[in-house]
Order: structure tokens, then sequence, then C-alpha cells
């Protein structure tokens, strides 16, 4: 059975973009902090994604500035499978890029089943809110930016339901992001 977790920045008041969509205050670039995202990206994961994200995603790692900023995470990012749920994208040309345009949480819990690696979640939001509300996350890799936003978007906007979870380990680095690791409570 593959796992779904959620990979996401946040700011300190718990937003994972600000009012306009930008995530830019998400990106730093200090050795420590580029180092461990090259460590992170290295694992083998099938991406979901929305619409939007996927839109931004592709807009950057196939470009040569992602390839000369973060060339082990542009690598990797290219080159795994990605599932993008849209009902009205049309197309997704993408390298290694599935259209999926029936129900989300359907098609997730047939995802699970089949083998092949974990799934993983990257920005998403309104995908986060509806997979955690399924109980279809397994976990969550919440890195928190020391930034405030003020207002934006909310990874957990239109959860009906409280969701417990568990920290299973946390790390934090010089530039004063500290990344949680939770389990979701079953």
């Amino acid at each position: 059975m593959r796992g779904v977790n959620v990979f996401n920045n946040m700011s300190l008041d718990g937003f994972i973009a600000d009012g306009r969509g930008d995530m830019s205050w998400a990106h730093q670039q200090d050795p420590e902090w580029r180092a461990f995202s090259a460590e992170n990206a290295g694992g083998k994961a099938s991406f979901l994604f929305g619409r939007v994200t996927y839109q931004m995603m592709a807009s950057f790692w196939p470009t040569p500035t992602a390839h000369q900023a973060m060339p082990e995470v542009a690598e990797t990012m290219n080159a795994c499978e990605k599932i993008v749920f849209s009902k009205t994208l049309e197309q997704a040309s993408w390298q290694n890029t599935r259209l999926v345009k029936g129900d989300l949480v359907a098609e997730v819990r047939k995802l699970k089943q089949e083998a092949g690696p974990g799934l993983l979640i990257m920005g998403s939001g309104s995908i986060v809110a509806q997979l955690s509300q399924a109980r279809l996350i397994d976990g969550y890799q919440i890195v928190v930016q020391p930034v405030v936003l003020g207002g934006g978007k909310s990874m957990f906007a239109g959860l009906k339901d409280r969701l417990d979870l568990s920290l299973k380990k946390t790390r934090s680095f010089q530039n004063g992001n500290v990344v949680l690791w939770y389990e979701t409570k079953r």
C-alpha cells in the first residue's frame, strides 16, 4: 500500500501562500537549507498536484534556471511521475505527467492500493484539505518559515472535522526554518 504524504512550507501564522498566492517567501537558498532540500528530494515518489500548483511547478522545474539553482531537486521533479487533478485543465505536458479528471478521493484511494512509490503532495492546499478530510493522508512534513503574512491561503481551508496528528520529529535550521514531521493518528 502506498502512503500519501504532504510537504509544505507554512508561514508562522499558518498560511501556505499570501493573499495574492505568492510563495516566494518560502524559497531560501542558504547552503544548509539547500543541502536539506537536495537530500529530501532524493527519495522516489509520485507527486500529486492540483491545477494551480501543477502549473506553477511546470513553469519552473523544467527550466535552465531551476537546473542551475537546485540541480538535484530539478532532476527529481522532472523525472518522477506527476499526477495532476483538474476538471478544467485540457492537457498536462510536463514530462511524466498524467492528468486525472475523476473524483479526487476515489482516485487517491485507488492509487494507494497500487504498487509503486509513495505519493507526495506539495502545495495544492485544496487537495490537502480534501484528502485530510477523507483521512487519506498518512504524514505531514511542514516547514514553518520565520515570516508572518497576516493572511493568505490555509492548507486546511474547508476541513470540517478535527484532525489529530502525532509529532514524530523536528529539525531546526540556522535560517529560522523549523521542519515538523507529523503522522495522522488513526
